[in-house]
C-alpha cells in the first residue's frame, strides 16, 4: 500500500509530442465531441500514465473515463492499471472501480473547475487502503483527432525484411495477446532461444492495448523458422525481426563463398580466422574461443602482457563478442560480420601471491582509440568485405 501511496502524486508526460500538445489551452467542444486531459499535475508521482476522458452534451461535461497505469510497487517494472467511470454531478466526479491487476479496490472523488483557458482538479483518490489528496491545477487538453495523433506506435516488428541493415538477423520479435502470453512463454522453455528479460514487463500500452511484444535472441540460421512456428500460436498477432546486436558501424558484409558447408556456415574456418585478425590487431594471444548455440555468437577471450605498470607483469584479458550471419532473409549470397568494442580488464597471472585489481574507471569511459584498434577496417580487409555507408545508406 504505502508503495501505491509514493505512485499517486503526479504523471510523466509518454512523448515530446505529447508534452508539446498539452501546451495547448484548454477549447471548448465542438457539439460532443470529447475532450483528452494526458498530463494532470498532482495526480500521479511522476510514475505514472494517465488519461481522463470527458465527454459532453454542447459545453456541459456528462461523464469521464478516468485510465490510471502505474508502478505496482516501489521500484518495481511491474504495472497495474484501473480504469474507472466517472459521473458528473455539477463539478464533482465520482466512481468506483477495482485494479485490473493487483484487484485493489479504486475510488475517485474530484471536483473539476473550469479557469479561463485551463481546468482545475482537485479531491481524493483510493487504491487499497492509501488514500492520495489530488490537487492539480492549470490543466490542458487535446481534442479526440489530436489525441489519437499522439497514441500512434511503432512496435518495432519487421515481417518480411528485404535485408538485415535496419533490423538484426538474430533479434526476433513476437507480439502476443496479454492472456496468451504465459502459455506462450511456458513453450519457449527448454528451447535453443534467449528471452530479453526486459520485455517480459508489460507497458502501460501493453496493458490498454491488451497485447505485449516480447522480444527474442536466436541463432540467425534458425530466426526464419522460429517466427513461422510462433505465428501460429494462439493468441500471437504479429512476429517478425527487430533491432538487436547487429551495429551497421561495426558491421562489414562480404561473399559467402568458401565461408559455408552447403546451407551450413563453417563455423571453424570463420571463428580461426575472426581470432586471427583480432589477434594481430590486438597484439594478443588466443586463448579461448566459443559460438552460443542460442543465439549463434562467438566469444572470443585474447590475452596480452599489459602495459600497465610493467614491472609487475599484469595480463590484458580482452573479450569480443560476433555474429556472423546472412545479410539478408532469403536468397543471400553475401554474408554479415558484425564486432562488437572489446572489453578490456587486467589481472594479475603472475607467479606467486596474487594483486587483487579493482576497474574504478567510469562505465561510460571508452576506449578512445579511433576503430577501437582498428579491428572493423582490419577484418573488412581481410575478409575482403564492405562497411557501411551511413549517409548514403549502402554499402561501400
Amino acid at each position: 500500500m504505502r508503495a501505491i501511496l509514493v505512485c499517486l502524486l503526479g504523471i510523466v508526460v509518454a512523448s515530446p509530442d505529447l508534452a508539446l500538445a498539452q501546451k495547448n489551452t484548454a477549447k471548448l467542444p465542438a457539439g460532443n465531441e470529447p475532450r483528452y486531459f494526458t498530463s494532470i499535475d498532482g495526480l500521479m508521482d511522476g510514475n505514472a500514465d494517465v488519461v481522463l476522458k470527458e465527454n459532453y452534451q454542447g459545453k456541459t461535461v456528462t461523464s469521464a473515463v478516468l485510465d490510471v497505469c502505474y508502478p505496482a510497487a516501489r521500484g518495481s517494472d511491474r504495472k497495474d492499471r484501473f480504469v474507472v467511470n466517472l459521473a458528473v454531478n455539477g463539478q464533482t466526479m465520482t466512481g468506483t472501480t477495482q485494479s485490473l491487476g493487483d484487484k485493489l479496490p479504486v475510488s475517485v472523488n474530484l471536483t473539476r473547475r473550469q479557469t479561463s483557458d485551463t481546468v482545475e482538479f482537485k479531491g481524493q483518490i483510493r487504491v487499497g487502503q492509501t488514500l492520495t489528496n489530488v490537487v492539480s491545477t492549470d490543466n490542458s487538453d487535446l481534442s479526440e483527432k489530436e489525441y489519437l495523433e499522439t497514441q500512434t506506435t511503432d512496435d518495432g516488428i519487421s515481417v518480411a525484411p528485404k535485408d538485415f541493415t535496419e533490423v538484426s538477423p538474430e533479434a526476433v520479435a513476437v507480439k502476443v495477446a496479454l492472456d496468451s502470453a504465459a502459455d506462450f512463454l511456458k513453450s519457449l522453455k527448454g528451447q535453443n532461444v534467449e528471452v530479453t528479460l526486459g520485455s517480459l514487463t508489460a507497458s502501460c500500452e501493453a496493458l490498454r492495448s491488451g497485447k505485449m511484444t516480447i522480444n527474442l535472441a536466436v541463432d540467425p540460421d534458425r530466426a526464419a523458422a522460429l517466427i513461422t512456428k510462433v505465428r501460429s500460436f494462439p493468441g500471437v498477432a504479429s512476429a517478425g525481426w527487430t533491432s538487436g546486436a547487429v551495429d551497421m558501424d561495426r558491421t562489414i558484409r562480404f561473399s559467402a563463398s568458401g565461408w559455408r558447408d552447403g546451407a551450413t556456415l563453417n563455423r571453424d574456418k570463420l571463428a580461426s580466422s575472426i581470432a586471427a585478425v583480432a589477434a594481430k590487431t590486438f597484439s594478443a594471444k588466443l586463448a579461448s574461443s566459443r559460438w552460443n548455440e542460442n543465439t549463434g555468437k562467438l566469444t572470443l577471450t585474447l590475452k596480452r602482457d599489459s602495459e600497465t605498470f610493467p614491472s609487475l607483469a599484469l595480463t590484458d584479458v580482452i573479450e569480443l563478442n560476433a555474429l556472423v550471419a546472412p545479410d539478408r532473409p532469403l536468397n543471400a549470397d553475401h554474408l554479415m560480420l558484425w564486432i562488437s568494442a572489446p572489453s578490456i580488464t587486467t589481472i594479475d597471472e603472475a607467479a606467486g601471491e596474487k594483486l587483487k585489481l579493482i576497474d574504478n574507471s567510469p562505465d561510460d569511459e571508452e576506449s578512445d582509440q579511433g576503430d577501437d584498434y582498428g579491428i572493423v577496417d582490419a577484418l573488412a580487409k581481410d575478409f575482403k568485405g564492405q562497411r557501411w555507408d551511413v549517409e548514403n545508406s549502402a554499402w561501400k
